[in-house]
């Protein structure tokens, strides 16, 4: 399914072999929560897509783990940004700014974090959306 909405939108895109089910509960006891479902159905087809220039549309399960890993415990970021712990970043945009479920309380919709002002701003009601927008030019940063 998502290899097909994702070919449909951006012939260019680059898939992944899919993670498995170990991986998947490795990363689930690692970030201390499961990760939301169609995020997991996705990476179960592909672990990460790119796009155009390598841009990556949704991370490799390694980067998401990493990445959340170093938002939420890295000091100097616990200074300077409100707290990491309710989202979970799983895309970038390539300028810096980063797109997320919420983590706690769960819900399925996508925001970007933008890495300057430190906000966070609703972009889609859920990951199909985010793809269909991102890669159609809807989502604007």
């Amino acid at each position: 399914m998502w290899r097909d909405l994702i070919s449909e939108v951006a012939a260019s895109a680059n898939f992944a072999p899919p993670i498995t089910d170990a991986e998947l509960a490795q990363a689930a006891a690692t970030l201390g929560g499961s990760l939301p479902e169609p995020l997991v159905d996705l990476l179960r087809e592909s672990n990460g897509v790119e796009g155009e220039h390598g841009l990556g549309l949704v991370w490799p399960l390694e980067r998401i783990v990493q990445d959340n890993i170093l938002f939420r415990s890295n000091p100097d970021f616990a200074e300077i940004y409100m707290p990491f712990d309710p989202l979970l970043f799983f895309a970038d945009a390539g300028n810096g700014d980063q797109f997320a479920f919420v983590w706690t309380p769960r819900r399925d919709e996508v925001f970007v974090w933008d890495h300057e002002s430190d906000s966070r701003r609703w972009v889609a009601q859920s990951l199909e959306r985010y793809i269909e927008w991102w890669l159609t030019g809807r989502i604007v940063l």
